[in-house]
């Protein structure tokens, strides 16, 4: 009978043990599911330290998307970061002399096309002048970087060598011509006839002194008139033979308060001299040629205003210096200066009343 008390008893102890181990382990399952999927209950764990320190994504995860909008929109709520300073950078601005002195173009860009022609019949035997100065030229006249623009600069200098400042006149050449000398012909007179200065008909045909034309000669005359365009930013100015581009010289001009007018002019009637007596405006003393601080070198062209604020004024003049550290700067009382032997050629290019000299910023 005991025996039979002691075994039921131990039947439920047993029943209730087993109960308190399976609510334990449905209690301790629980906690793990817990865990596993609300670990921020528990504080920052493992999981929490791998979200912070993890690299960031990449840019938009959008294909349509572009670069560029993805960046600025992460800065334009920034107040320190205001929405004009994120632009590109402009490759512009990179210094010409620093690029490699030849045509960096777009294939299928106008200008590109142009220069890449005008290069190709250079390169032909026999060269083809006219046609590659005509096509360097109309690329000069498009819109064009400053890259391009200073390697067909050069190229139509070294062109001008071949077709204008020799006797040679290549055939179909509309800015030159041939002429035959009649009886009683004077170069100053022919030179009139064909708008230029029979100084430059001297120059290309070897003709020390003008008396010397013979009737039945036939000599090389070129069809003008030249003009000159100068660019007060850069102190340069450019040659052109009607429309077509000749060739670039440095220059001084006015310094500050006394600065060169823009607008247009023309050479003075009797306005081209050489070595004149000059009195300084400011300062009233008179210079002569044979001064040793004589200030107007080789060669002085008056000048006219006819438009712009050039319009009216007078005084001014293109001139040669015997300072050429002077180029390239702003320290004249307005007047255009020259190397002395660039001022006697473009002395020998422009004719009065017919040839004008703008002046641009």
């Amino acid at each position: 009978m005991a025996r039979h008390l002691f075994g039921s008893q131990g039947r439920k102890k047993g029943q209730i043990t087993n109960r308190v181990y399976t609510i334990l382990a449905l209690l301790i399952v629980t906690l793990v599911i817990v865990f596993i999927f609300s670990p921020g209950l528990f504080g920052p764990g493992d999981n929490d330290d791998q979200i912070v320190e993890s690299e960031p994504e990449p840019f938009a995860t959008d294909v349509n998307t572009p670069l560029l909008s993805v960046m600025t929109a992460e800065t334009e709520e920034e107040p320190t970061l205001p929405e004009q300073e994120v632009t590109l950078p402009d490759v512009a601005e990179d210094p010409v002399d620093e690029m490699p002195f030849e045509p960096v173009v777009e294939p299928d860009s106008d200008v590109g096309r142009l220069i890449a022609e005008a290069t190709e019949l250079l390169n032909e035997r026999p060269m083809r002048v006219l046609e590659a100065r005509d096509k360097f030229n109309e690329a000069l006249r498009m819109r064009i970087s400053a890259q391009q623009r200073a390697f067909v600069k050069n190229q139509l200098s070294e062109l001008a060598d071949k077709w204008l400042l020799n006797r040679t006149v290549l055939p179909g050449d509309e800015l030159c011509d041939n002429y035959r000398v009649e009886p009683g012909d004077q170069l100053r007179i022919i030179g009139e006839q064909h708008k230029v200065p029979y100084e430059i008909l001297m120059q290309i045909n070897n003709i020390r002194q003008a008396e010397n034309l013979q009737a039945g000669q036939t000599i090389k005359v070129v069809n003008g008139p030249f003009h000159a365009r100068v660019y007060r930013s850069t102190f340069t100015m450019d040659l052109y033979l009607q429309n077509t581009f000749v060739q670039s010289f440095p220059v001084g001009l006015g310094k500050p308060g006394m600065e060169t007018p823009t607008g247009i002019w023309r050479v003075k009637p009797g306005g081209k001299l050489e070595k004149p007596i000059w009195t300084d405006p400011i300062t009233g003393k008179t210079y002569h040629p044979e001064d040793q601080d004589y200030p107007l070198g080789s060669r002085w062209i008056a000048l006219e205003g006819l438009t712009g604020a050039a319009k009216g004024r007078d005084g001014f003049a293109i001139h040669g210096t015997h300072e050429p550290e002077q180029l390239g700067t702003a320290g004249s009382q307005g007047c255009i200066r020259m190397e002395n032997g660039e001022a006697i050629l473009v002395y020998n290019l422009l004719v009065p009343v017919f040839s004008t000299v703008e002046v641009a910023d």
